[in-house]
């Protein structure tokens, strides 16, 4: 049993409630990542030791995408979110504590696994809402988890500046502790359904829908190959600020984050689109938005207004692609929402990771124009394959 009922259209505070809750848990997996001299020094460790707490947190996140995600279509979701968001806060906790190096990194892997309740909250909220409605309610929930990527980094490199590393995951640790107490006490208790498949079968079905779901493949295309490009220009972003003609400091870096974060929001309205009947049309637009920004930034490394500009619709069109595919896959198999977000978010987050690992190649080649090149390339992949859509439109599974 399903609940697609427009009564169970969740309301305007429960789903800001959620929204906020996956800013907050995505936010975990990112506060590391400006804090890597500091761990440097404290650890005494190597800085290819230190990058290593990031690629243990990723690996992280993609174990909890395959494991855990999917246990989200058989089991009481109220139950597992909050489960997880306490799992979370005690690994936050643990990092905050670590005495050496090891048990940081176990700290930060198991933070990494348990970050994905984020994303047994997207597909809850798609559940939740009404037919009609399930686009604007993805995409406000939805905004709230890009938000929390964009945040993460400018809040843990203004509190490391303050109090020190371990207060930035002390501070994570209280808050997820008390995101734990407010998920258990506002959302629905809805139980699994009737039919619920064992965890074995759930974990061979996901694959399964990459196979059966033609529409499902194609937007994970638009997803990935954006998302790798938004990592690539995020990665080396740090390199050009921090080099002539800017020479700005790593907090100041950090709050570049801001602007990412007012694309986001601006990206929260592709929702509607789709629920007026546009995704396809939309899909386009932002596609087109986010290849023009790469461009546009890559031509103009020297200029502050530019840069500025370029990561506004950047993370406009990037955002925007990524709301109108998850308003739009969640339509296909209402009983399996949560392994429909195994299979794109896995997908997803190894480009990502991709493009990271493509960046510094790139970086190095060709400075910041040649990484953003390859950042366009990428994005103008995905606006051919879009093109094609056109000509080849599938009777079963068609978009609306």
């Amino acid at each position: 049993m399903t609940h697609e009922h427009s009564e169970l259209t969740p309301s305007a505070p429960l789903a800001w409630c959620m929204a906020v809750a996956c800013g907050l848990s995505v936010a975990n997996i990112y506060y590391a990542q400006p804090l890597l001299d500091l761990l440097t020094r404290s650890f005494d460790i190597s800085s290819a030791g230190a990058t290593s707490i990031i690629t243990v947190t990723q690996l992280g996140y993609a174990a909890g995408l395959v494991f855990i995600v999917p246990v989200g279509d058989f089991f009481n979701r109220r139950r597992l979110i909050t489960l997880v968001c306490l799992v979370t806060a005690l690994a936050l906790a643990a990092a905050a504590l670590s005495p050496a190096f090891g048990y940081f990194v176990l700290a930060s892997f198991v933070i990494g696994l348990a970050a994905t309740s984020a994303q047994i909250m997207v597909p809850m909220a798609a559940t939740l809402a009404a037919p009609m409605q399930r686009g604007a309610v993805v995409g406000r929930v939805m905004s709230g988890l890009l938000i929390g990527i964009l945040l993460a980094r400018a809040f843990a490199g203004i509190v490391a500046d303050i109090a020190g590393w371990r207060a930035v995951f002390g501070c994570a640790a209280l808050a997820m502790l008390a995101q734990t107490v407010v998920l258990w006490r506002v959302l629905p208790d809805n139980g699994p359904p009737a039919n619920a498949l064992r965890y074995g079968q759930v974990l061979r079905s996901v694959g399964a829908l990459l196979v059966e779901e033609p529409l499902l493949r194609r937007r994970i295309v638009y997803g990935a190959f954006g998302f790798a490009g938004f990592t690539i220009t995020w990665t080396v972003l740090p390199f050009l600020l921090a080099d002539a003609p800017y020479h700005y400091s790593e907090t100041t870096i950090g709050l570049f984050s801001l602007f990412g974060a007012a694309g986001a929001l601006g990206a929260s309205l592709a929702g509607r689109f789709h629920d007026a009947g546009y995704g396809r049309l939309a899909t386009g637009a932002f596609l087109c938005m986010a290849c023009a920004s790469f461009v546009f930034m890559g031509l103009n490394p020297h200029s502050l207004g530019a840069i500025i500009a370029g990561l506004l619709l950047m993370d406009l069109g990037v955002q925007g692609v990524q709301i109108l595919n998850q308003s739009t896959i969640y339509t296909l198999r209402p009983d399996a929402r949560s392994r429909i977000t195994t299979a794109y978010m896995g997908t997803f987050f190894l480009f990502g990771a991709l493009g990271s690992l493509v960046s510094g190649i790139a970086y190095e080649a060709g400075g910041w124009p040649g990484a953003l090149a390859v950042a366009a390339l990428l994005e103008g992949c995905a606006l051919a394959f879009w093109c094609t859509e056109w000509r080849a439109r599938p009777r079963a599974n068609a978009e609306p």
